[in-house]
């Protein structure tokens, strides 16, 4: 039952992530279409994100009243057949009310399958968590390829949009079947604190593993949209190697979130998150020294890049699987700290962007470097404060009684 719950949660990321990849990567084909420009296209894509944003707060109840299996079930059909939308939009304003509306099934998608591998992997009773992040990156990898296959072959944008709608949401309904019926059992959170006097997680070390996930995403990215930017302005890479950059940090990624869970069964969360943010540190370290090393520096800069890929790998699986294990309301507190992560990806860019306008790129990647030290030194403590809660004093009667009377001798 619980493998085949495995396989479940396996194909809902997999299939999410070759249905965001087609949606990124039909966007110059879009731009075509509908003549949008750099401009429109961000704003779309924008639309997307705050859609996304406002769906997941609603998400994260949903799940904890219902079940995830339920919201699974619901959203994951649904998140496809809105590419529906975008597929037969004739002009840029129905683009950006359907942009929106594609997010929200994403946004309830995203809650709702991360909530259930929450869950799969406690009765596992090992980290399985990076993995089923490792399928979504592949889903999105095939439909890179997917993508530009078909459209090479004469097939239109809105016809490869609708035929991945309507095939996505019949796949959807496949994974669905292995899920788990029963809903896993949970303390209340008033209850928690137990017969030792350990007091129960407090909201403040998810708020910061919310901020942790921010500072991460902001890292990753910074790494995804200013990579290949990096080597062909600052190393001065031909238009063919500079996008190996990205291509580096995207293997990198992939593969660590692969081997993330056999980390962290051996290190533990908190030592994995400490290595993770020290890993992405040092990886910006080598691509802000890559142009004092002259023919060195696509070495460097790809070694570090390398890095990054393999430290951030690891930071979203272990934040949300650790939230989602400590709280009754996990649904909830996965909204939370998605939230922060979808912020940091939004904010991340533009905030390096407008830096390096400013001052220079490679000054401008030192704030991801900033964070991503941020992630090694408060995230392990945050991870601590919720799996390991500090000791309460617990009063007894003889504590009242020297409160009341301190001169009466003492039984």
């Amino acid at each position: 039952m619980i493998k085949r719950a495995r396989l479940g949660v396996f194909g809902y990321f997999w299939l999410c992530g070759l249905v965001i990849g087609v949606w990124a990567a039909s966007l110059p084909a879009l731009d075509d279409r509908l003549d949008l420009g750099t401009g429109r296209t961000g704003t779309v894509l924008l639309l997307v994100s705050l859609g996304a944003l406002v769906s997941m707060q609603g998400a994260g109840r949903v799940a904890d009243r219902f079940s995830s299996r339920r919201l699974c079930l619901v959203s994951g059909p649904l998140h496809p057949l809105l590419l529906l939308g975008p597929a037969l939009s004739g002009s840029y304003e129905a683009l950006l009310v359907w942009a929106f509306v594609f997010g929200l099934g994403f946004g309830l998608l995203e809650i709702g399958m991360n909530a259930h591998a929450v869950e799969v992997e406690e009765r596992y009773a090992r980290p399985i968590m990076s993995a089923f992040h490792g399928m979504w990156s592949l889903g999105g990898a095939l439909a890179g390829l997917v993508t530009a296959a078909a459209l090479r072959s004469g097939l239109g944008v809105g016809a490869l949009l609708t035929a991945t709608a309507l095939a996505g949401a019949v796949l959807m309904l496949l994974p669905g079947r292995f899920l788990l019926r029963d809903r896993l059992a949970r303390e209340p959170a008033e209850a928690k604190e137990s017969g030792d006097g350990r007091r129960p997680p407090v909201k403040g070390a998810v708020a910061l593993l919310g901020i942790v996930v921010f500072a991460g995403s902001v890292s990753e990215g910074a790494a995804m949209d200013w990579a290949a930017m990096h080597a062909r302005r600052v190393l001065d890479a031909g238009p063919d190697l500079a996008p190996l950059a990205f291509t580096v940090f995207s293997v990198a990624m992939t593969t660590m979130r692969f081997l993330g869970d056999r980390l962290r069964g051996r290190l533990g969360s908190a030592r994995t998150l400490r290595l993770a943010g020290v890993l992405a540190a040092s990886g910006y370290a080598l691509v802000m020294l890559a142009p004092a090393l002259g023919g060195a520096a696509m070495g460097c800069a790809w070694a570090g890049w390398a890095l990054v890929g393999t430290g951030l790998a690891t930071v979203v699986p272990v934040v949300f699987s650790t939230v989602g294990a400590s709280q009754e309301a996990a649904g909830r507190a996965l909204a939370l700290v998605t939230t922060f992560g979808y912020c940091g990806l939004l904010a991340g860019p533009a905030v390096i962007g407008h830096l390096a306008d400013a001052t220079s790129l490679p000054a401008a990647l030192a704030v991801p470097a900033c964070l991503a030290v941020f992630v090694a030194l408060a995230g392990p403590r945050a991870i601590t404060s919720l799996t390991h809660p500090r000791p309460v004093r617990r009063h007894t009667d003889r504590d009242h009684l020297d409160v009341l009377s301190p001169n009466l001798p003492k039984p």
